[in-house]
């Protein structure tokens, strides 16, 4: 891409050498086993921890790596410019780990942080109920106290991270009657009797990420286990949001940027009617409107990015972020894929792969509809 990036700094850049690497050695070899076994294996995550790519912007003191949004960003796109599908480690580092950093208490961060920077404790977030989808408010988990316990009652569904993880942040109903004013966030470690795991979901795509079902009968945890106060759990979460959804956008830009680069091989090697497929004007006008696209999304995010790292991203913008890059990345992908012919729909190849795995950019982290609504508040 043309466009000059200067939202990263030097440290930011030798990171990104660093991660390329790791992506390049130990998860692109892997990547076939990881979609065949429908999870990642242990040791990659405890390779992640040992070389720093967990964890990246929490404090050092619990074992993170003192960066800012920046270095998370990196990671981000690197696993999209290396192809690298289905493995949540943005979700453990980026998403549930900073819940903890940010709500617990001093003993909580050094009981459960360090393992988790390290690899060793993997993280998952149970928000979303069957029939619930992205309406938070309307959680049916309840957690009802009893002593110096919690006893949690429910079930999540479409839980990333479901299989693997050794401790889930459950989003429960501590006080049912209040709505949104009712939800608590609860620290559950997996391996607490009365705590199921369900069938591992079959998805479209994404196959390398191990999603569940989970349930929870009568699980007793520690009052300690909660995460900041009592009924202010939907309004955490408010807060932490906007970054799981300006995630997706980050990704989304890089992803755009590295697909263009492949079609573009493809298209000037594949010969149809006695010229290559790249003659076609056409397959030109649409690549010139993917690399418009492209660089749109590519300066729309780099600005983001920097507001991120300045920690001056709202909700709304990144609702705008996720929306548009989601939406774009779609619509390109889909051309791209065209211009494979029969070949963009064999799995072996990078596009095919991303057309079943990005689908769904457009529904997690709170679906578009719900971008559309949070967009449209501030009109």
């Amino acid at each position: 891409m043309e466009v000059v990036r200067r939202v990263y700094r030097e440290d930011h850049e030798q990171f990104r050498t660093s991660v390329r690497r790791f992506m390049e050695r130990e998860c692109a070899p892997r990547q076939q086993a990881w979609n065949q076994e429908g999870e990642v294996d242990r040791e990659t995550w405890l390779k992640a921890g040992r070389e720093g790519m967990l964890c990246t912007t929490l404090p050092t003191e619990y074992g993170g790596g003192g960066g800012d949004f920046g270095h998370a960003a990196i990671l981000a796109e690197e696993l999209a410019y290396g192809g690298v599908s289905g493995w949540s480690i943005g979700l453990h580092s980026d998403i549930v780990a900073p819940y903890i950093n940010r709500l617990g208490t001093e003993e909580q961060k050094m009981r459960w942080l360090p393992k988790v920077c390290a690899g060793e404790t993997l993280l998952a977030i149970a928000m979303t109920e069957p029939g619930g989808g992205s309406d938070l408010k309307s959680v049916r988990t309840t957690a009802v106290r009893e002593g110096d316990e919690y006893v949690i009652n429910g079930s999540k569904t479409f839980i990333s991270n479901g299989f693997v993880s050794d401790m889930v942040l459950v989003v429960c109903k501590t006080d049912p009657a209040a709505g949104a004013k009712g939800v608590s966030l609860i620290m559950v470690e997996t391996n607490r009797e009365g705590f199921r795991r369900g069938r591992k979901l079959e998805k479209v795509g994404m196959h390398a990420q191990d999603t569940a079902e989970l349930f929870f009968d009568n699980v007793r945890v520690p009052v300690d286990n909660r995460l900041g106060e009592e009924n202010k759990g939907f309004a955490y979460m408010m807060q932490d949001l906007p970054q799981e959804r300006f995630m997706i956008a980050v990704n989304a830009a890089a992803k755009v940027e590295r697909l263009l680069e492949q079609t573009l091989e493809y298209v000037k090697d594949r010969k149809a009617f006695g010229q290559t497929v790249w003659d076609f004007q056409n397959t030109r006008f649409k690549l010139a409107d993917v690399k418009a696209q492209a660089v749109a999304l590519r300066t729309m995010v780099d600005y983001y990015i920097g507001e991120h790292i300045r920690r001056k991203l709202t909700v709304e913008e990144a609702a705008v972020a996720k929306l548009y890059a989601s939406e774009t990345m779609w619509k390109c992908i889909d051309d791209m894929v065209q211009l494979h012919g029969g070949y963009g729909y064999m799995l072996e190849y990078p596009i095919a792969r991303a057309f079943v795995d990005m689908r769904v950019s457009r529904i997690y982290g709170g679906t578009n509809e719900v971008m559309r609504e949070l967009i449209s508040r501030k009109l």
